[in-house]
Protein backbone atom coordinates (compact mmCIF):
# COMPACT_ATOMS: atom_id res chain seq x y z
CA UNK A 1 0.00 0.00 0.00
CA UNK A 2 1.39 3.43 -1.11
CA UNK A 3 1.85 5.44 2.23
CA UNK A 4 0.38 8.64 0.77
CA UNK A 5 -2.81 7.13 0.88
CA UNK A 6 -2.74 6.77 4.67
CA UNK A 7 -4.56 9.12 7.24
CA UNK A 8 -3.80 8.77 11.43
CA UNK A 9 -5.53 10.30 13.88
CA UNK A 10 -2.91 12.56 14.81
CA UNK A 11 -3.20 13.92 10.79
CA UNK A 12 0.14 13.06 10.22
CA UNK A 13 1.29 13.24 6.37
CA UNK A 14 3.89 10.42 5.29
CA UNK A 15 6.71 11.96 2.76
CA UNK A 16 9.10 9.86 1.42
CA UNK A 17 12.88 11.01 2.16
CA UNK A 18 15.09 8.57 2.31
CA UNK A 19 15.54 7.14 -1.80
CA UNK A 20 16.60 3.95 -1.71
CA UNK A 21 20.15 4.54 -2.72
CA UNK A 22 20.55 6.36 0.55
CA UNK A 23 19.23 3.58 2.28
CA UNK A 24 21.27 0.75 0.74
CA UNK A 25 23.82 2.93 1.54
CA UNK A 26 23.57 3.13 4.91
CA UNK A 27 22.97 -0.78 5.48
CA UNK A 28 26.04 -1.87 3.21
CA UNK A 29 27.78 0.58 5.30
CA UNK A 30 26.77 -0.72 8.57
CA UNK A 31 27.49 -3.85 7.98
CA UNK A 32 31.13 -3.56 6.96
CA UNK A 33 32.14 -1.65 9.52
CA UNK A 34 30.47 -4.03 11.89
CA UNK A 35 32.67 -6.96 9.80
CA UNK A 36 35.76 -4.44 9.50
CA UNK A 37 35.69 -3.84 13.56
CA UNK A 38 35.44 -7.17 14.37
CA UNK A 39 38.46 -8.66 11.62
CA UNK A 40 40.28 -5.62 12.25
CA UNK A 41 40.36 -6.00 15.84
CA UNK A 42 41.04 -9.64 15.60
CA UNK A 43 44.15 -8.75 12.96
CA UNK A 44 45.44 -6.22 15.57
CA UNK A 45 45.82 -8.59 18.53
CA UNK A 46 45.37 -12.04 17.05
CA UNK A 47 44.34 -15.27 19.58
CA UNK A 48 47.04 -18.33 19.60
CA UNK A 49 44.82 -20.62 18.29
CA UNK A 50 45.84 -23.99 17.74
CA UNK A 51 44.05 -26.97 15.34
CA UNK A 52 44.63 -30.82 14.92
CA UNK A 53 42.05 -30.66 12.00
CA UNK A 54 43.14 -30.63 8.35
CA UNK A 55 45.97 -28.08 7.42
CA UNK A 56 43.57 -26.61 4.98
CA UNK A 57 40.80 -25.88 7.14
CA UNK A 58 43.31 -24.16 9.72
CA UNK A 59 44.07 -21.35 7.66
CA UNK A 60 41.87 -19.48 10.20
CA UNK A 61 44.23 -16.31 10.17
CA UNK A 62 44.15 -15.89 6.72
CA UNK A 63 40.47 -16.00 6.04
CA UNK A 64 40.25 -13.17 8.75
CA UNK A 65 42.36 -10.75 6.26
CA UNK A 66 40.68 -12.00 3.01
CA UNK A 67 36.99 -11.19 4.55
CA UNK A 68 38.34 -8.24 6.41
CA UNK A 69 39.75 -6.68 2.58
CA UNK A 70 36.90 -7.76 1.04
CA UNK A 71 35.03 -5.18 3.61
CA UNK A 72 36.94 -2.67 3.09
CA UNK A 73 36.63 -2.60 -0.43
CA UNK A 74 32.82 -2.86 -0.22
CA UNK A 75 33.56 0.14 2.10
CA UNK A 76 35.52 2.39 -0.35
CA UNK A 77 33.12 2.00 -3.16
CA UNK A 78 30.12 2.25 -0.97
CA UNK A 79 31.42 5.49 0.56
CA UNK A 80 32.11 7.00 -2.96
CA UNK A 81 28.86 6.20 -4.38
CA UNK A 82 27.13 8.06 -0.95
CA UNK A 83 29.31 10.86 -2.27
CA UNK A 84 28.13 10.91 -5.60
CA UNK A 85 24.77 10.65 -4.04
CA UNK A 86 25.27 13.68 -2.07
CA UNK A 87 25.13 15.82 -5.70
CA UNK A 88 22.26 13.61 -7.31
CA UNK A 89 19.98 12.94 -5.00
CA UNK A 90 16.88 14.87 -3.20
CA UNK A 91 17.60 17.86 -1.06
CA UNK A 92 17.88 15.44 2.45
CA UNK A 93 20.49 13.34 0.60
CA UNK A 94 22.12 17.19 -0.17
CA UNK A 95 25.90 17.32 0.58
CA UNK A 96 25.16 21.01 1.76
CA UNK A 97 22.92 19.51 4.92
CA UNK A 98 25.93 17.81 6.55
CA UNK A 99 28.63 21.56 6.48
CA UNK A 100 27.56 23.97 9.05
CA UNK A 101 28.86 27.05 6.90
CA UNK A 102 24.85 29.10 8.33
CA UNK A 103 24.81 30.49 11.48
CA UNK A 104 21.27 28.88 11.27
CA UNK A 105 22.58 25.56 11.54
CA UNK A 106 24.64 26.61 14.49
CA UNK A 107 21.59 27.93 16.34
CA UNK A 108 19.94 24.69 15.44
CA UNK A 109 22.73 22.33 16.42
CA UNK A 110 22.34 23.66 19.80
CA UNK A 111 18.45 23.42 19.88
CA UNK A 112 19.59 19.78 19.25
CA UNK A 113 21.76 19.77 22.26
CA UNK A 114 18.99 20.90 24.51
CA UNK A 115 17.13 18.20 23.36
CA UNK A 116 19.30 14.97 23.76
CA UNK A 117 21.49 16.21 26.87
CA UNK A 118 19.68 18.66 28.96
CA UNK A 119 16.32 17.20 28.07
CA UNK A 120 14.66 20.28 27.17
CA UNK A 121 11.13 19.51 25.63
CA UNK A 122 11.32 20.94 21.90
CA UNK A 123 8.74 23.18 20.55
CA UNK A 124 9.74 23.09 17.16
CA UNK A 125 8.35 20.31 14.85
CA UNK A 126 10.58 17.63 14.19
CA UNK A 127 12.89 18.14 11.09
CA UNK A 128 12.18 15.30 8.21
CA UNK A 129 15.55 14.88 7.54
CA UNK A 130 18.86 14.78 9.36
CA UNK A 131 19.05 17.31 12.27
CA UNK A 132 21.21 20.10 12.21
CA UNK A 133 23.27 18.01 14.61
CA UNK A 134 22.86 14.69 13.12
CA UNK A 135 24.49 15.77 10.04
CA UNK A 136 27.24 17.48 11.32
CA UNK A 137 28.27 14.69 13.26
CA UNK A 138 27.57 12.50 10.04
CA UNK A 139 30.09 15.35 8.14
CA UNK A 140 32.93 14.07 10.91
CA UNK A 141 32.22 10.20 10.26
CA UNK A 142 33.09 11.08 6.28
CA UNK A 143 36.11 12.80 7.75
CA UNK A 144 37.00 9.31 9.65
CA UNK A 145 35.86 7.26 7.02
CA UNK A 146 38.35 9.21 4.65
CA UNK A 147 41.04 8.65 7.42
CA UNK A 148 40.16 4.75 7.58
CA UNK A 149 40.35 4.41 3.42
CA UNK A 150 44.17 6.22 3.71
CA UNK A 151 45.69 4.53 6.44
CA UNK A 152 43.93 1.07 6.23
CA UNK A 153 44.65 0.57 1.97
CA UNK A 154 48.02 2.66 2.84
CA UNK A 155 48.92 -0.45 5.06
CA UNK A 156 47.51 -2.42 2.45
CA UNK A 157 49.52 -1.31 -1.00
CA UNK A 158 52.31 -2.72 1.09
CA UNK A 159 51.18 -6.93 0.28
CA UNK A 160 48.75 -5.91 -2.91
CA UNK A 161 49.62 -5.64 -6.22
CA UNK A 162 46.29 -4.66 -7.12
CA UNK A 163 45.59 -0.83 -9.03
CA UNK A 164 43.83 0.62 -6.38
CA UNK A 165 46.11 -0.13 -3.08
CA UNK A 166 48.71 1.24 -5.41
CA UNK A 167 47.20 4.27 -5.40
CA UNK A 168 48.18 4.48 -2.08
CA UNK A 169 51.56 3.79 -1.69
CA UNK A 170 52.38 7.60 -0.66
CA UNK A 171 50.24 6.66 2.75
CA UNK A 172 52.56 5.26 4.46
CA UNK A 173 55.69 7.69 4.25
CA UNK A 174 53.42 10.55 4.61
CA UNK A 175 52.67 9.13 8.27
CA UNK A 176 56.13 8.11 9.09
CA UNK A 177 55.73 4.44 8.30
CA UNK A 178 53.58 1.83 8.70
CA UNK A 179 53.56 1.41 12.84
CA UNK A 180 52.07 4.76 13.28
CA UNK A 181 49.31 4.12 10.58
CA UNK A 182 48.44 1.00 11.97
CA UNK A 183 47.96 2.54 15.62
CA UNK A 184 45.67 5.68 13.62
CA UNK A 185 43.46 2.92 11.93
CA UNK A 186 43.14 0.54 15.05
CA UNK A 187 42.13 4.05 16.77
CA UNK A 188 40.00 5.42 14.55
CA UNK A 189 37.87 1.94 14.54
CA UNK A 190 37.49 2.44 18.36
CA UNK A 191 35.66 5.79 17.06
CA UNK A 192 33.06 4.01 15.14
CA UNK A 193 32.51 1.61 17.63
CA UNK A 194 31.57 4.44 20.00
CA UNK A 195 29.71 6.36 17.24
CA UNK A 196 27.77 3.22 16.44
CA UNK A 197 26.76 3.05 20.19
CA UNK A 198 25.14 6.63 20.38
CA UNK A 199 23.91 6.48 17.11
CA UNK A 200 21.67 3.42 18.07
CA UNK A 201 20.55 5.09 21.33
CA UNK A 202 19.83 8.64 19.73
CA UNK A 203 18.01 6.81 16.86
CA UNK A 204 15.79 5.47 19.62
CA UNK A 205 15.23 8.33 21.33
CA UNK A 206 14.46 10.47 18.76
CA UNK A 207 11.96 8.11 17.40
CA UNK A 208 10.25 7.80 21.17
CA UNK A 209 10.04 11.71 21.36
CA UNK A 210 9.46 12.77 17.89
CA UNK A 211 7.33 9.75 16.61
CA UNK A 212 7.52 10.01 13.33
CA UNK A 213 9.28 6.95 11.93
CA UNK A 214 13.03 8.05 12.46
CA UNK A 215 14.17 4.35 12.74
CA UNK A 216 11.10 2.56 10.21
CA UNK A 217 12.37 5.38 7.53
CA UNK A 218 15.78 3.68 7.04
CA UNK A 219 14.05 0.57 5.65
CA UNK A 220 11.06 1.71 4.01
CA UNK A 221 12.20 5.36 3.27
CA UNK A 222 8.80 7.46 4.75
CA UNK A 223 9.11 9.91 8.07
CA UNK A 224 5.42 11.78 8.65
CA UNK A 225 4.82 15.00 9.61
CA UNK A 226 2.35 16.94 10.82
CA UNK A 227 -0.30 17.94 7.60
CA UNK A 228 -0.36 21.88 7.01
CA UNK A 229 4.05 21.51 8.50
CA UNK A 230 4.82 19.45 5.75
CA UNK A 231 9.15 19.92 5.02
CA UNK A 232 8.56 21.56 1.01
CA UNK A 233 6.71 19.75 -1.66
CA UNK A 234 4.82 17.00 -1.04
CA UNK A 235 6.22 14.59 -3.49
CA UNK A 236 10.05 14.52 -2.89
CA UNK A 237 10.71 12.01 -4.91
CA UNK A 238 13.19 12.45 -8.32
Amino acid sequence: MDPTTLVSKDRLYPVYVWQLPVRFYHWINALSIVVLAITGYVIGDPPAIQSATEAAFSYWFGTIRIIHFIAAYVFFFNFIIRIYWGFAGNRFADWRNFIPYTKKHWSDMWDVVKVDIFQVVSKENPRLGHNALASFTYFLTFLAFLVQVLTGFGLYSAMSASWLASLFTWVPPLFGGDLTLRYIHHLFMWFFILFAVVHVYLVFYHDYIERNGVTSSMIGGWKFQEEGKVEGEKELEK
